[in-house]
């Protein structure tokens, strides 16, 4: 079939499977050449829960092709079928997977549910039976619902501030309009789904099922994603609900620390700097503050997209490559041990310049203060359309499978899935 971006609003509801599959070809180039980690620090095996698409991807992609690690990933993705395509996730992990064969790397990838107890343990199986123990685990979920695995509720989180409205300027991508939402305070019992759907409870269950089949490494990383952001739009989301959750994730990273500490291994939180991604295109002027922050950085040459920062992240953070760990906490670490990736986009003037053209930022000059184009095209390239050297004038198979798959449904893993 010939394949064509199905727009809806800011959104694309369909995926190219060539575009997407070089688009992770380029990842693994750029990781290639760059300098790889060889010495005895550096993660050997990793498992990535949410690494289809985003940071998840990148950090695997990093870790294989950085460091020669052997990966596994967790995903909830569909695959591609005769008569409709299958999800970017699907063809990113197939892409990814085929570069992996290539090298001679192992990668496989457990599809279901990463919030539930199913596929955790199928995960610790398939780890357990393939690599023995895991040395690095990347959690990496964002997800709009979970169902609580102890008492079958499905929780949702809400995009909310805490106590009163916010009202700030938006950009809505599909009509390049510059307007004014109001942001509305959440209850209760949204701020307590919130937490529970993207705080660190599921983090902190990973780790408990993986400790207790005995496939963590003594000396093992994890790592989760945070963030912070521009403080004058913190209600939207640091100050908000989304802010509530990433700080039980960041509490829960500094338990985790203090409990994997005694064999020898560690727990992180990672701020990570804004990125275009489907789930921030739904925060409330989170989209103007990346358009503009995007041209800022582009002109300051600071400009980094998910495989710049997790390669940074494992090379400059969490391992050296030498033959012994980094000892103390790392000079970007900051006061409440976190790891700062987002140091290049709250420089000061970095910051500065933002919030001047925030103030000045209209539908006449977005072209101007902005880079609205660019980021329609990482949008457009999330889903694998836009990319140069793909044509997407001729006929492509939308069926592409996976290495080995393992699939979880109601606890039973089936294989194949590849469809």
């Amino acid at each position: 079939m010939i394949v064509s971006p199905m727009l809806r609003g800011s959104l694309c509801a369909n995926a190219h499977p060539d575009g997407c599959a070089e688009r992770v070809r380029r990842d693994i180039g750029y990781v290639r050449e760059r300098a790889s980690l060889t010495g005895s620090d550096r993660p050997r095996s990793v498992l990535v829960i949410g690494g289809s698409a985003g940071l998840g991807l990148a950090t695997r992609t990093a870790a294989a092709f950085g460091a020669g690690a052997a990966t596994v990933n967790v995903c909830q993705e569909t695959p591609g079928t005769a008569t409709r395509t299958g999800t970017a996730g699907w063809y990113n992990t197939a892409a990814l997977e085929a570069g992996l064969r290539q090298a001679g790397l192992y990668g496989r990838t457990v599809v279901g549910d990463a919030f539930s107890d199913a596929v955790k343990e199928q995960t610790a199986q398939t780890i357990h039976d393939d690599l023995g123990q895991v040395d690095l685990v990347v959690y990496s979920l964002a997800a709009p619902r979970r169902t609580d695995p102890d008492t079958g509720q499905v929780r949702r989180s809400a995009l909310k501030t805490l106590g009163t409205p916010f009202t700030a300027k938006t950009y809505d991508s599909a009509t390049r309009e510059v307007g004014l939402a109001t942001v509305e305070a959440a209850t209760d019992q949204e701020i307590e789904d919130t937490v529970r759907v993207m705080g660190g409870d599921d983090w902190r269950r990973w780790i408990d099922a993986l400790g207790s089949a005995g496939v963590l490494a003594p000396d093992v990383t994890t790592v989760a994603f945070s963030y912070v952001g521009n403080a004058g739009l913190a209600p939207t989301y640091r100050g908000g609900t989304l802010g509530r959750a990433k700080e039980d994730l960041e509490a829960t990273g500094r338990a985790l620390d203090a409990r994997l500490g005694a064999t020898g291994g560690r727990a992180r939180t990672a701020v990570m700097r804004a990125m275009v991604t489907q789930a921030s295109s739904v925060i409330p002027a989170q989209t103007l503050y990346t358009v503009l922050l995007t041209r800022v950085m582009l002109e300051m040459g600071l400009q980094e997209g998910p495989i710049e920062q997790a390669h940074r992240l494992l090379t400059k953070r969490l391992y050296s490559g030498s033959h012994t760990r980094s000892a103390g906490p790392h000079p970007t670490t900051d006061e409440l041990g976190r790891l700062r990736l987002d140091d290049l986009e709250l420089r000061p003037d970095v910051q500065a310049e933002v919030d001047r053209r925030l103030a000045l930022a209209d539908t006449a000059n977005i072209g101007e203060l902005g880079a609205p184009c660019v980021h329609r095209a990482e949008s457009l390239a999330l889903n694998g359309f836009g990319l140069p050297g793909v044509d997407y004038a001729a006929h492509t198979d939308p069926v592409r499978a996976l290495v080995d798959p393992v699939r979880v449904v109601a606890g039973a893993p089936l294989r194949p899935v590849n469809g």
